[in-house]
């Protein structure tokens, strides 16, 4: 595996006809990669892939399959490191904000593998709040905040959100690490 990785290949890729009809496109695919590298369980790669693509890996073409592995080996080196790094794949406005709705839907459906594995981190007293940027980003078939907030605050919650993502998802992943090596 390489690091590199050439991001406008990749998207190009995933918007094109030639990839599967329900893979997921590039920002909720990182987001998705974040969810299963700081989550609390382990997701074989045969199931995620699935998942992600929307179909059997092995029908993609190996260049495909091999720069999203190595994507997701980056996020889960960048998270294991002595100060966690988080850089998600967000979409720009053209006015300039982050968009960070796509990324935050991905890393959800990471958590929704293996719900009952995370119900320790969303029913903690003390560190529940943490996937509330991520949540922030969840709308409604209507496009309202699953959250509650009002229309006219959303855009500013959400921009409020976007930024404090990278912080909320290094503690999540600390948080299950700090598990992990208590149960040692």
């Amino acid at each position: 595996m390489t690091d590199l990785i050439d991001y406008e290949a990749l998207d190009a890729y995933l918007m094109s006809d030639s990839s599967p009809d329900e893979c997921m496109m590039l920002s909720d695919m990182d987001g998705f990669l974040h969810g299963l590298a700081c989550g609390p369980s382990r997701v074989p790669s045969d199931e995620w892939l699935g998942v992600a693509f929307g179909t059997d890996a092995t029908t993609l073409a190996g260049w495909v399959v091999e720069a999203i592995e190595t994507r997701s080996a980056q996020i889960l080196s960048n998270l294991q490191r002595e100060a966690p790094v988080v850089e998600p794949v967000f979409w720009q406005a053209p006015e300039g904000h982050l968009i960070a709705m796509d990324w935050c839907e991905g890393f959800m459906q990471a958590v929704a593998l293996r719900p009952k594995d995370w119900l320790r981190l969303t029913e903690s007293g003390t560190s529940g709040h943490l996937l509330q940027p991520i949540m922030t980003h969840i709308l409604d078939e209507n496009g309202n905040s699953v959250l509650g907030i009002p229309q006219e605050d959303l855009d500013a919650a959400l921009d409020d959100a976007a930024a404090r993502v990278p912080d909320a998802v290094v503690k999540i992943f600390l948080f299950w690490q700090s598990l992990r090596t208590a149960a040692r």
